[in-house]
C-alpha cells in the first residue's frame, strides 16, 4: 500500500472532527527538555483532559537529528533505546498524515540550517509549522512565508517570541487596525530575574546560578544576559506588527554585567527597578535597542517580579495595549507550542470558534 501523500491529508481548518475520530498527526523535531515537555502535554490532551468537542492533535513521531521513533495511537514516547533510524523527513511527513511540524530544536547556529529546511519542506507541503526555535526565523523568514504561501499553510512562533507569553498573537491580529507605533518589551525572564537579585544584593555569579537552579536560565546565559535574546524577539514582533525584515534589523544592546548591578542596587535605593528593555518604533525603521533603564511605579514593566515577562504595544489612539506575566522556562515554551498547536488545527467554521 504506497505511503499517505501529506498533501492530501485533511486540511487544519476543515471543521471539528466526528467523535472518535483521530486528531491531527504532529511530528515533533527536537527532544530537548522544551520537546519532552510539550509531548507529555499533548499525549495528556489526547488522553481525555480536553473539551469534548475540541480537535485533540496527537503526537504521531518524535525526532531528532540521528533518530525517530514513530508513535501508534499518539503514543507514548518509548525510550530512545527503542528509537529507530531517522528517515527523511518528507518520508515522516507521508507515513504519518502529518498536518503539523512542531519545532523544539536549539536556537544555535548549528541547528539553524536544520530547522529552516525542515521548515521550507513542511510549509511547501501544506504541513503547518509551530516553533520555538529562533535561528531560522532571523535569517530565512523571506523563505519560510514564500514556501507557506506557496502550500496555504501557516507558520507560528508564540515559543520564540516570549514562552507563554501571548505576545506574537497580539503583534499578529491583536493590535491590528489600532495604530501600533511602538514596542517596549522586557521579554527575556533572565534579565529581569538577575536584575532583581543584583538590586538585592547578590553578586552578578550567584544571581545567574539561581536562575540556572530554578530552570530560568540556559546552561549558557550569555545570550539572555547581553540582549540578544531580548532584541531577537522583539525584532520577531517587529516582523510580525510591522513587516519588518529580521535579517536587515540593526540592533544595539547594553549587556547585564557588574556595573549593572550597581545601577540596580542605585535604582532600589531611589524606589525604582532596572529592567533590560528592548524597544523598536515604526518612526525608526529596522532598529532595535536593548537598553538598560530605570522604571518607576506605574510602569508595567516595573511591576514585573521574578522571571516574569511583558511587551507594551504602543497605541496613540487607542491606548497602549500591555501583555504581562509568563512562565520563563521549558515548560513555559512548550505551553506556547501547545498554544499554537491547537490554534491551527482547530475548525473555525462558525460563531465564537
Amino acid at each position: 500500500m504506497p505511503s499517505p501523500d501529506v498533501r492530501s491529508a485533511p486540511r487544519a481548518g476543515s471543521g471539528p472532527l466526528s467523535p472518535g475520530a483521530a486528531g491531527p498527526a504532529v511530528v515533533l523535531s527536537g527532544y530537548g527538555p522544551v520537546g519532552r515537555a510539550y509531548a507529555e502535554r499533548l499525549l495528556t490532551r489526547a488522553a481525555g483532559t480536553a473539551p469534548e468537542d475540541e480537535v485533540r492533535p496527537r503526537l504521531a513521531a518524535v525526532r531528532v537529528r540521528s533518530a525517530e521513533a514513530l508513535l501508534h495511537d499518539g503514543g507514548p514516547v518509548p525510550p530512545r533505546a527503542q528509537w529507530g533510524p531517522s528517515a527523511p523527513l518528507a518520508g515522516t511527513l507521508d507515513r504519518t498524515g502529518a498536518q503539523v511540524l512542531v519545532q523544539a530544536l536549539p536556537s544555535s547556529p548549528e541547528a539553524r540550517e536544520q530547522a529552516a529546511a525542515e521548515a521550507v519542506l513542511a510549509l511547501s507541503r501544506g504541513v503547518h509549522v509551530v516553533t520555538a526555535t529562533k535561528s531560522h526565523l532571523l535569517s530565512h523568514w523571506s523563505e519560510l512565508r514564500d514556501a507557506a504561501r506557496a502550500g496555504g499553510s501557516l507558520i507560528r512562533i508564540s515559543g520564540a517570541t516570549g514562552a507563554a507569553l501571548p505576545a506574537a498573537d497580539l503583534a499578529r491580529t491583536g493590535v491590528r487596525g489600532l495604530g501600533c507605533r511602538s514596542i517596549r518589551a522586557c521579554p527575556n525572564g533572565t534579565a529581569t530575574f538577575v536584575l532583581d537579585r543584583l538590586a538585592a544584593g547578590d553578586p552578578l555569579d550567584a544571581a545567574v546560578r539561581e536562575a540556572q537552579h530554578r530552570g530560568i536560565a540556559e546552561a549558557d546565559p550569555s545570550a539572555d544576559l547581553s540582549g540578544a535574546d531580548a532584541a531577537t524577539k522583539v525584532r520577531l514582533l517587529a516582523a510580525l506588527l510591522w513587516g519588518w525584515e529580521p535579517s536587515a534589523v540593526r540592533i544595539a544592546t547594553e549587556p547585564v554585567d557588574e556595573a549593572a548591578g550597581r545601577a540596580a542596587r542605585a535604582a532600589a535605593a531611589q524606589g525604582h527597578r532596572l529592567r533590560a528593555v528592548a524597544s523598536a518604533s515604526a518612526d525608526r525603521p529596522l532598529v532595535v535597542e536593548v537598553r538598560l533603564e530605570r522604571t518607576a511605579p506605574g510602569d508595567p514593566l516595573h511591576a514585573l517580579t521574578g522571571p516574569e515577562k511583558a511587551v507594551v504595544y504602543g497605541c496613540p489612539e487607542a491606548g497602549d495595549i500591555t501583555v504581562s506575566g509568563g512562565r520563563s522556562s521549558p515548560l513555559g515554551a512548550a505551553l506556547a507550542l501547545l498554544r499554537d498547536t491547537l490554534d491551527v488545527t482547530a475548525g473555525r467554521s462558525f460563531g465564537f470558534a
